[in-house]
């Protein structure tokens, strides 16, 4: 699969739709979680996402250092249901890492991980920090990657 990055003001109409449903078909119905997607940080991130059959199917969001955490950051990292056992989150995420280096020359990266999934991003080389905490009723924990 290939992964495209682009700016906010890059997307497609179409693109930000499809991100924006596969976002809510599996944060808000899949993890039965009710909470406010569209929160006005798109607009300062980069959108990493991959298709399959011209569908946007794999997506993260990332940040610049500063803008939300000392380092760079990378959220929202979502897999179509349908499509997570053929690998995809760790191509995403390798192609997230890699864009954030190429785009804000930074290799320091956090995120707030859903704690099921800490042996995922164990093996990307994030390191949990701190205790666990609840993010919209889901257990979460900081992860740094140096």
């Amino acid at each position: 699969m290939n992964f495209i990055t682009k700016s906010f003001s890059e997307l497609t109409t179409s693109e930000l739709y499809q991100i924006l449903q596969l976002r809510s078909e599996v944060f808000v119905v899949e993890q039965d979680c009710v909470y406010q997607d569209l929160d006005f940080k798109d607009q300062k991130a980069l959108h990493v996402f991959g298709f399959k059959n011209d569908k946007i199917i794999a997506y993260t969001r990332l940040f610049k250092p500063g803008d939300y955490f000392d380092n760079s950051s990378i959220g929202r990292v979502v897999v179509a249901a349908s499509e997570r056992k053929y690998g995809y989150g760790f191509h995403l995420m390798e192609a997230s890492i890699k864009a954030i280096e190429d785009h804000f020359n930074s290799s320091k990266i956090t995120i707030s991980a859903q704690v099921y999934l800490t042996k995922f991003y164990n093996s990307l080389r994030f390191n949990k920090v701190g205790e666990e905490y609840l993010e919209d009723g889901i257990p979460h924990i900081r992860m740094d990657r140096d």
